[in-house]
């Protein structure tokens, strides 16, 4: 490592001064050690400097602070005093538009977070806002620095504490590159998107050997919080990949449909899929039978631009689709039930998911499609035990509160309080559509006639056919195709093959709309 004694001025005139300065950064940008790059690359893992130049335009990396040192003293440290303490900052460009990034450097002090790696991070952060540009962390580090006690905490504070400031404001990413454990856990928590790289990354608030040391259990690192655990039990990342290249990649893409901040819109691009395409698969891949299932990816490849969509929390809540995709050529997000998993029922995982994409949405001025085909929440004492009624309201909530162009288009079923929470009308949809296909109700059919007609189903001489007769009565009466059109709450029926036109024309009308919340500090939504 390098000493402040290390590097004695001697240079009497600029030519010596600005030779000296180039070998200084020379040995900022080579790091502590060939011996530490080769320890990180036996892990499989990037450096941190080959990480940001994956991830921003070619050349476009302009670093902050890069011979900052600390100033700690004890067990050592005064001797250990390296250059940049262990975190790279800066700005550049993804897409030629302006991003802020940190990036913890595992070959030094492990990444651990000291006071001055702390201030380094807080100063991106405030750059960030103030530009109005998104912030990208690239974790690989250790936690708090334990040689430096509470300072370290402290500057954890004031990451959280921008983080939550920065909340809504500027789009923040957190890319998880190696281990993050304890309290270090909580930044990626606090923003927008989580990346994880399979067996190099995990992230935990207490490790495997607390784990054992206080339950007994036994686990390993990844058991315990590598990247499938958390894309598809836990849901704290959003997506999970094999190797940092595609990882890094794959946060361009996302950018790419993100605004720079809540005062712009996402970008747009010119689009090259007719607006008026016609989509006649629609009319065979959806079945009439509201008991057939099948799958909404499918439905979703047919109406957006190309075909191309990107699903966010892919593996968890599957019930649920949420997705950033574009129509002719301008950004929205889609949320879907899924009838190929639970029937596309709601229940306490997609709820929260659907409910925190919507805010993500309506933060970033995305405007929402909601999807509809759900035959209402998941029944069960567990569900009910474990809080459906708090957490499908946090989904009622979320849009509610959305004033971004909302529109919703009813499949097939659209039952109870499932129906009104997907964005129905009567929650301040802007226009809600419906195909020829759809049931709306307060339950389905067979179960509504078991309630309504009990007592002449129980006294008839044959119940079944009593049952059927009385199924088929209902389903004439209150549950065919034009029942909400005939009372307002569905703007039109449409042929499915012309949903694509549809949507398009609605959202253009939609793009200059304005609506104001009611003034006040904040709300309080269920949690």
């Amino acid at each position: 490592m390098t000493t402040s004694q290390e590097v004695p001025v001697t240079a009497n005139d600029a030519r010596g001064r600005v030779a000296e300065l180039h070998a200084i950064r020379e040995e900022v940008w080579r790091g502590p050690s060939e011996k530490a790059t080769e320890a990180q690359k036996a892990k499989g893992k990037l450096t941190a400097r080959e990480r940001i130049d994956l991830l921003l335009d070619e050349g476009s990396f302009r670093e902050v602070e890069p011979l900052r040192r600390h100033r700690a003293t004890g067990f050592g440290l005064e001797e250990k005093r390296p250059y940049t303490d262990g975190v790279i900052t800066g700005w550049g460009t993804v897409h030629e538009r302006t991003v802020f990034v940190y990036a913890h450097d595992f070959r030094i002090f492990g990444g651990a977070l000291g006071e001055a790696h702390a201030t380094k991070i807080h100063k991106i952060m405030d750059m960030a806002i103030s530009a109005g540009a998104p912030l990208i962390s690239l974790n690989d580090g250790a936690g708090a620095r334990i040689q430096e006690g509470v300072s370290a905490l402290a500057g954890y504070g004031g990451i959280f504490q921008r983080n939550t400031r920065a909340s809504g404001v500027i789009p923040q990413i957190s890319v998880m590159l190696g281990p993050c454990a304890g309290g270090a856990a909580y930044s990626p928590a606090l923003t927008d998107f989580v990346f994880m790289v399979r067996e190099t990354s995990q992230m935990f608030i207490t490790g495997p050997d607390v784990v054992k040391a206080v339950t007994g259990e036994d686990i390993t690192q990844n058991g315990l919080g590598g990247a499938d655990v958390h894309a598809g039990i836990s849901g704290v990342s959003h997506f999970a990949y094999d190797d940092e290249q595609t990882c890094l990649e794959e946060v361009r893409y996302l950018l790419s449909l993100l605004p720079q901040n809540n005062r712009e819109n996402p970008p747009a691009v010119e689009p090259h899929d007719a607006v008026d395409r016609r989509s006649d698969v629609l009319l065979d891949l959806v079945p009439a039978d509201g008991n057939r299932s099948y799958d909404m990816h499918k439905v979703i490849e047919e109406i957006v631009d190309d075909g191309e969509y990107l699903e966010i929390h892919e593996r968890w809540a599957t019930n649920i689709i949420c997705a950033l995709t574009r129509l002719d050529g301008q950004v929205v997000g889609i949320v879907a039930n899924q009838p190929a998993s639970l029937a596309g029922v709601l229940d306490i995982e997609a709820s929260e998911k659907a409910a925190r994409f919507v805010q993500m949405c309506d933060a970033f001025n995305i405007p929402i499609i909601t999807l509809l085909d759900v035959p209402g929440f998941l029944p069960g004492v567990a569900q009910e035990h474990g809080g459906i009624i708090r957490h499908g309201a946090k989904l009622l909530y979320a849009y509610c509160n959305a004033t971004v162009p909302r529109i919703s288009l009813i499949l097939r079923k659209a039952y109870g309080g499932a129906y009104i929470v997907m964005d129905s009308q009567s929650i301040g949809a802007d226009l809600t559509y419906a195909w020829p296909t759809n049931e709306i109700a307060v339950m389905g059919a067979e179960g509504a006639a078991n309630v309504i007609f009990r007592r002449q189903i129980a006294e008839a001489d044959d119940p079944e056919a009593m049952r059927q007769k009385m199924v088929k009565e209902y389903k004439a009466e209150l549950m065919h195709p034009y029942y909400a059109a005939e009372r307002g709450l569905v703007d039109d029926v449409i042929d499915p093959a012309e949903t694509r036109e549809v949507l398009i024309r609605s959202l253009s009308m939609l793009r200059t709309k304005h609506a104001d919340l009611p003034s006040r500090k904040h709300g309080n939504p269920p949690q």
